[in-house]
């Protein structure tokens, strides 16, 4: 199926998404598009506002004009992808233009916390996915064990390197880093990696 097919259908999912009950998601992944049920936890929410506080304040550094927001989808029409990841690195005027979508070639940075249920969307999917799209860095943050990837150098569907950490590292992502060492897993009050 054609990509403008597909984003027709992702729309009126979306349409159809905001009348249902709970948190609904909208993507368009190997199969097309797909609509799932988001369920995330507040510590997921806690992880990507850490992050994103933490890389924007280098961006004014390493790179001007940037910021890192939740939120946007981004989308590649050459390869049929469009993905809504937790936190995205992209000039900050493209949040004034018009449309649902970032345009793939504007993204520097991906952020995905990976939820409790579901994990093969980001380990697998996306996986592919954003190296397929250009995206030059991909961060993987995992409160289920406390585990966290880098992963950078695309090449086709694939990225050269891979770098693994845990919580309570101070993990370097492409030009910045991003301290872990407040990020908590899913479980009970208080749980952190010792």
């Amino acid at each position: 199926m054609e990509y403008a097919k597909m984003r027709a259908i992702a729309s009126d999912l979306d349409a159809f998404a905001e009348r249902l009950e709970g948190a609904w998601s909208v993507e368009i992944g190997p199969s097309g598009p797909v609509l799932a049920m988001s369920r995330r936890p507040m510590r997921h929410e806690g992880t990507v506002r850490r992050i994103c506080k933490q890389l924007d304040h280098q961006l004014s550094t390493t790179h001007p004009g940037r910021i890192c927001v939740g939120g946007p989808w981004i989308e590649h029409p050459p390869i049929g992808r469009m993905h809504r990841p937790d936190a995205i690195v992209i000039p900050v005027e493209v949040l004034d233009e018009e449309g649902p979508a970032v345009d793939a070639t504007q993204v520097l940075a991906v952020v995905e916390i990976v939820s409790p249920s579901g994990p093969d969307h980001d380990y697998v999917d996306k996986l592919a996915d954003y190296p397929a799209m250009g995206i030059p860095h991909y961060l993987i943050v995992d409160p289920r064990n406390g585990t966290v990837q880098v992963h950078s150098e695309p090449c086709g569907n694939r990225y050269r390197r891979h770098e693994p950490y845990i919580y309570g590292d101070l993990v370097p992502f492409g030009p910045w880093q991003v301290e872990t060492a407040e990020f908590r897993r899913y479980g009970k009050a208080g749980d952190t990696v010792e």
